[in-house]
């Protein structure tokens, strides 16, 4: 090689590696090239990772489609093998739907097709709420159920569906029909629940329809359970606590109730023709067109905090017919306990088709609830009718009721005042006996007073004839659901106590006896009985030294006042009619005093006296009882004091 050649070759070495150096990157051209290859080869990454996640999730659903197929066959079969024919209503949502009139606004709920809760539109809670008898869990109501392959199935546990829209009729009634569905289309069972216009009676009918072909043939009853709690609605709780009960009424006619002050409960062989929750002042009362039969019924009382009075629980069994032929049909009362509204259904009907729903009214047994039904009701009706201030009506009434005892008053008075004016013959009686001698002054005294033509009876027998009507309006009072939130002067509830002093601290021994409260016309009831009695206590003739007297005038002081613990808590409107009705004793008792002459009435009688001695009477066989029985025991007494020598 020769010298040119070489030299050629070393400039082509240097010119490329002169280029070289100078093409090459700098240090931040080679990190950038180095970020885009790595985000280049990333992408790559990336796209192969989708695209294998993407080949996995398509596996992934290729499986589950298969297990989701298996998994609904399994609980498809489950379902079937625990609800039977019952399985195509064994899901569902829960949707509401509402009948309503002008008194009543019911909603009725899909889930175990019941009623779900129950508003009385005419009436409200405390503070002006709404007044709703049960909502919710409060209630509950089912039927027991059995499939074809023996499973027991509730039907509160079942999905029902509304058969179209609630049908209104001319008439203003409106009918919804939930159907509960099988699994074979033809066989199904439907409620039936039919609102009239401007009534609480609601029309309930349970139908069947080829129900032979899921459950056994043998089937001809089912079993029925329904419970509530009962809401407090009022502002008393010792007085609504004790009206509140579980009523019910046998197919024979005789109506019975569980105990009101304790847990209860009672197996009822014979057949009911209904069965009443009752409050003091609201009712819900179910009615079977024919009857109930095997019932247990339960009431437990609840506690003071829980907002309820008692919980109460009725299992039954119905009548049922598979076919439908022959539906089950009830009826279900959600209202007040008012007299006229109950005893409406038993107008124009048969005697032995009427309900008596009135009787779960508490209006006093026997003669006392004649007459709250047959005079005390009508009066309080008649008032109503003409004046809407009920404190004015009480005021009415109690005139009335005075003016009709007025005679009774003036003869229980007048007996006082024949006595009385014996008083000086009676105190030289006692006074030439001695008290040790009781028997002989007790002889003495009678013999004066036959002389006289005075009988000691002819007093208390006038009081005797008015006790019927004091406890007929004891017993009317705390039942008038007309008085449920009236008011009148400062009283805010005649149906509830009046409290001008009350306390939320529990003092002892006195907020137990006056339950944290002081009704002010319990205590002006009080006073006037105070006085009352004064009066009266200065219109006999016991002496001072006879004995017990002094604590006869404690006691006749001590009863006002026992009256007034009592009474408390009962009904402003009660207390306030005991009030007048003390008033007015007092002014009765002035008026009959005034127009009676002492001297002259001593006079009358000294006269009967000389007219009995020339032409005597033969005694009653009262007296005569009354001598024979003070002969022999004071025969009696003498053998003792000879036994005792």
């Amino acid at each position: 090689m020769d010298k040119n050649t070489i030299i050629g070759f070393l400039l082509i070495a240097g010119i490329m590696i002169g280029f070289t150096l100078l093409t090459r990157p700098s240090e931040e051209e080679i990190a950038r090239q180095k970020r885009y290859n790595d985000s280049i080869a990333m992408v790559y990454q990336q796209e192969q990772a989708a695209r294998q996640l993407q080949d996995s999730v398509n596996n992934l659903m290729a499986v589950s489609d298969s297990l989701a197929q298996a998994t609904d066959s399994a609980s498809m079969a489950v379902r079937r093998d625990a609800f039977g024919g019952f399985s195509a209503s064994a899901f569902g949502e829960e949707e509401f739907y509402t009948l309503e009139n002008e008194l009543l606004k019911l909603v009725l709920s899909s889930k175990g097709g019941r009623v779900y809760s129950a508003e009385l539109k005419k009436y409200k809670a405390q503070e002006g709420k709404p007044l709703i008898l049960f909502e919710d869990e409060e209630s509950d109501f089912n039927y027991v159920l059995v499939t074809d392959n023996n499973r027991v199935v509730n039907t509160s546990e079942l999905y029902f569906e509304p058969q179209g829209e609630i049908v209104k009729t001319a008439d203003g009634a409106q009918t919804l029909t939930m159907r509960l569905k099988t699994t074979e289309e033809n066989a199904y069972i439907d409620f039936i629940y039919t609102l009239p216009a401007n009534d609480y009676m609601v029309r309930y009918e349970v139908k069947a329809h080829n129900m032979d072909e899921v459950m056994p043939l043998s089937i001809n009853s089912l079993e029925m359970s329904w419970s509530s709690d009962i809401r407090q609605q009022e502002k008393g709780r010792v007085f609504e606590e004790r009206h509140s009960t579980l009523s019910y009424r046998y197919l024979a006619g005789d109506i019975e109730k569980l105990s009101p002050s304790k847990n209860d409960q009672k197996s009822v062989s014979n057949e009911v023709k209904w069965i009443a929750f009752k409050d003091q002042y609201f009712s819900t009362v179910l009615i079977a067109d024919k009857s109930f039969s095997s019932s247990m019924l339960k009431s437990e009382k609840m506690g003071e905090k829980s907002g309820y009075m008692k919980s109460y629980s009725a299992d039954m069994v119905i009548p049922f017919d598979l076919s439908g032929k022959d539906p089950t049909g009830f009826r279900w009362y959600f209202g007040p306990n008012h007299y006229k509204t109950l005893a409406s259904y038993d107008k124009g009907v048969d005697k032995s088709e009427k309900l008596y729903l009135r009787e779960l009214i508490q209006l006093g047994w026997g003669i006392f609830g004649w007459v709250n039904q047959y005079f005390v009701i009508p009066m309080f009706n008649f008032f109503s009718k003409y004046i809407g201030n009920f404190g004015i009506i009480i005021l009415l009434m109690t005139i009335v009721i005075k003016l009709l005892l007025a005679p009774l008053t003036q003869k229980s008075y007048l007996s006082s005042a024949k006595m009385r004016v014996l008083k000086p013959e009676i105190d030289a009686i006692n006074k030439r006996i001695p008290p040790e001698k009781a028997m002989e002054r007790q002889q003495a005294t009678m013999a004066l007073y036959s002389k006289m033509g005075v009988s000691p009876m002819s007093g208390c027998l006038p009081m005797l004839l008015q006790m019927p009507l004091l406890i007929a309006m004891f017993r009317f009072f705390p039942a008038a659901i007309e008085l449920r939130q009236e008011s009148f002067l400062w009283v805010k509830d005649l149906s509830a106590y009046d409290a001008i002093l009350s306390w939320k601290a529990n003092i002892p021994l006195i907020s137990s006896i006056f339950k944290n409260h002081v009704s002010l016309f319990a205590l002006l009831m009080m006073i006037s009985s105070i006085f009352s009695t004064k009066i009266n206590m200065n219109n006999t003739t016991t002496s001072p030294d006879q004995p017990g007297a002094g604590m006869m005038k404690y006691m006749m002081y001590f009863m006002p006042v026992m009256f007034f613990f009592m009474f408390n808590s009962y009904a402003s409107g009660l207390t306030y009619y005991y009030f007048l009705s003390s008033l007015f004793t007092i002014v009765q008792t002035a008026i009959i005093r005034a127009t009676i002459d002492d001297e002259k009435l001593l006079a009358e009688l000294q006269a009967k006296s000389k007219a009995n001695a020339k032409n005597p009477k033969k005694k009653s066989s009262f007296m005569e009882r009354l001598e024979r029985m003070q002969r022999e025991q004071q025969k009696a007494m003498r053998e003792n004091a000879k036994r005792r020598r």
